[in-house]
């Protein structure tokens, strides 16, 4: 095995044990934490959490064990099952991204009639949609039988048809199916999160203003405070700023290689290098790996759970007992 293999592969195991353990975490703190269960983004995370386990349980092991033995995983009716979940699976967690996104924006933009605007009925529907949209491109290869192993990525994904006509097909299909999610889904991450970022720098300067006035009228206040005080202000903005870019980037950059190089692919004659297949593929596999962190568990309240779990393990009293929420209590 060549050197950039062995590191595919390493890479490749890294971000399965990743993925699993952090989106079971967040499958616990979900079944855990009945507050966590009573908020409208909490389905949109644990639809976005299902389709990570799955991804990171069906495809992945089987591109590694591609990589390792360079050889076709299982059989043709297995490979192409693998397929069609690897399909749907991505484009119904790049779907969850767009309607969390959504979530925010009205959340933020929109404080006073955020419960009135999105209810569990409203985010039933726009699940019902992510899976619909999902298994239509998914059904459609599958019936066209545009799912198998692709050597490229060392996958079963999506491959090309063997007749010219079919593979004029199977290009419209591609270019469509990439316009209708990976496009269309940065369009609407973009355009929330830049207003929500929006609004944030206009509520820190609105903070900034009356902070600068509480600081003139105390004249008598230590610099050092004064000091901390700014140094404060320049946190709030650039932790924004930071949580923005980390929603945004995350998308952009596991995701991007892999759709570039799926759409080059149908316009070249010349193959592409498998070694940048494969890596590409791993990124697009990574953000299964990142979305715990993003959406959840970095958050205070999935933090607090954790803590609670972990004291609840070690039975240990929580210093806020009190007001935990856990569907084993009686």
């Amino acid at each position: 095995m060549h050197t950039a293999e062995l590191a595919l592969s390493l890479l490749l195991v890294v971000i399965i044990v990743v993925s699993l353990l952090s989106n079971v975490l967040v499958l616990i703190c979900f079944l855990y934490n009945a507050e966590i269960r009573k908020q409208v983004p909490g389905l949109f995370i644990l639809n976005l959490t299902f389709c990570n386990l799955l991804l990171s349980a069906s495809s992945m092991p089987l591109t590694l064990f591609g990589v390792l033995s360079n050889a076709h995983p299982g059989g043709h009716i297995f490979c192409q099952v693998v397929g069609f979940l690897d399909t749907f699976l991505t484009t119904n967690s790049m779907l969850s991204m767009a309607a969390l996104s959504i979530d925010r924006w009205v959340a933020v933009v929109f404080p006073l009639s955020y419960h009135s605007r999105i209810r569990h009925r409203d985010a039933v529907i726009a699940l019902a949609y992510t899976w619909v949209h999902s298994l239509s491109f998914s059904v459609v290869a599958a019936c066209l039988s545009w799912v198998g192993y692709h050597q490229l990525y060392a996958s079963c994904t999506l491959c090309n048809g063997r007749a010219v006509n079919a593979k004029t097909q199977f290009a419209i299909y591609t270019v469509v199916q990439h316009s209708l999610t990976f496009l269309l889904v940065s369009v609407v991450l973009c355009v929330t999160y830049l207003k929500v970022l929006k609004v944030a720098r206009f509520h820190c300067k609105r903070i900034d203003v009356i902070t600068m006035q509480t600081l003139v009228l105390l004249v008598d206040i230590h610099p050092s405070v004064r000091q901390r005080c700014l140094e404060e202000q320049k946190r709030r903005r650039q932790r924004a700023t930071r949580k923005i870019s980390t929603f945004i980037g995350t998308f952009v950059i596991c995701f991007t290689p892999y759709v570039i190089t799926r759409i080059v692919e149908l316009f070249v004659t010349e193959p592409f290098n498998q070694n940048w297949g494969v890596l590409c593929k791993s990124l697009a596999y990574s953000k299964a790996a990142c979305d715990p962190f993003v959406y959840s568990l970095l958050r205070h309240q999935y933090r607090k759970t954790c803590s609670d779990i972990i004291n609840r393990l070690l039975k240990r009293s929580s210093p806020n007992g009190s007001g935990m929420y856990c569907i084993f209590r009686v």
